[in-house]
């Protein structure tokens, strides 16, 4: 028998679908595409245009499975995404388009659950450490926002717990990070985690640079950013070796590390901390360079700890869908 199933990855930025083909146990991507997610009204309208995708490509029989991971918090089966304008009903979606089985999970749950599928090339070792069999796993990424999720391990295979540890308080770790805190609370109010890990993040650690250093000699000309400029950032820092940009990118590794540090202090993962996101790969030079490390080992009493965890970056940017798509195999032989 041929059933395929669907996982999906589902962000503020893009949206990607991938139909698999389950035959005699052997699985087989068939069909994969990226959606610009702001360019549609709903989810609906995604998905609709991807079965007509798959269809044209002969995969015409209705899909058995559907997991999608999404980035929001998730009650009830529903979510209302936090930086879309959609509202996602699981058994809504099977109503209508007649899928037996769907089910959303929070986008780094999805990241975590990718872990155990991934192969050694998709990753970045950091901190090579000492794993614990069975320890606690953490996965967390920063992108258009800032995503978490733990991983543990239940009658030999890993649960995800998913988690909004992007929204917990921003930390400042020092006194420039203190005044970055008192800058964004101007504006924002209470300032989360994610004001300052995610590609807006970037964008305000810019900002508040630029005005912290002006009348200094660091300053160059003003440079004016859109709301998320985080490509921007990174190209001046990198290929224009702009000195704040340069100087932002430096702290945004430091703030990046320490918070990394926190999440796995917090579930006391000894098996690993699994950086993944759309930033980490494509800033990867930077967190080799040392200051991501110091800042997640600085756990004062706990320091030494800190330098026995595991800590790798997860370059495969298509991890989410990978779980997403694992889970929905996997719902094929269980009852949830």
């Amino acid at each position: 028998m041929i059933e395929y199933l669907i996982g999906g990855d589902i962000g503020g930025t893009k949206t990607l679908l991938q139909a698999v083909q389950l035959k005699e146990g052997n699985a087989r991507v068939c069909c994969e595409r990226r959606y610009a997610s702001r360019a549609y009204p709903s989810f609906s309208d995604v998905l609709r245009e991807f079965l007509n995708d798959a269809a044209s490509l002969g995969i015409e029989s209705i899909p058995a499975s559907a997991c999608l991971a999404v980035a929001g918090p998730i009650a009830k089966q529903e979510v209302a995404l936090t930086n879309l304008p959609w509202v996602m009903n699981a058994a809504a979606i099977a109503r209508e388009f007649s899928i037996p089985k769907v089910k959303l999970i929070n986008d780094f749950a999805a990241v975590a659950l990718s872990v155990e599928i991934l192969s050694a090339s998709d990753l970045e070792t950091l901190q090579a450490g000492k794993p614990y069999a069975a320890g606690m796993r953490v996965a967390l990424g920063a992108g258009t926002g800032m995503g978490g999720a733990w991983l543990v391990c239940q009658n030999g295979r890993y649960i995800a717990l998913p988690s909004e540890a992007g929204h917990i308080d921003f930390a400042p770790a020092d006194e420039l990070q203190a005044r970055l805190l008192q800058y964004l609370r101007k504006i924002f109010g209470h300032v989360s985690v994610e004001r300052v890990l995610s590609g807006p993040g970037l964008t305000n650690i810019f900002n508040f640079l630029q005005a912290d250093l002006s009348g200094t000699a660091d300053l160059l000309t003003q440079v004016h950013l859109e709301a998320d400029g985080a490509a921007q950032v990174a190209d001046l820092a990198f290929n224009h070796k702009h000195p704040i940009a340069a100087k932002a990118m430096d702290l945004f590794a430091e703030v990046y590390g320490a918070y990394a540090g926190n999440l796995a202090l917090a579930g006391l993962c000894r098996n690993g901390v699994y950086v993944a996101g759309g930033i980490a790969p494509k800033i990867i030079e930077k967190l080799r360079e040392g200051g991501f490390m110091k800042a997640f080992r600085d756990k004062g009493r706990f320091s030494s700890l800190m330098g026995e965890i595991p800590v790798h970056v997860m370059m495969n940017p298509k991890a989410g869908l990978l779980g997403a798509a694992q889970e929905a195999q996997r719902m094929l032989v269980e009852n949830d």
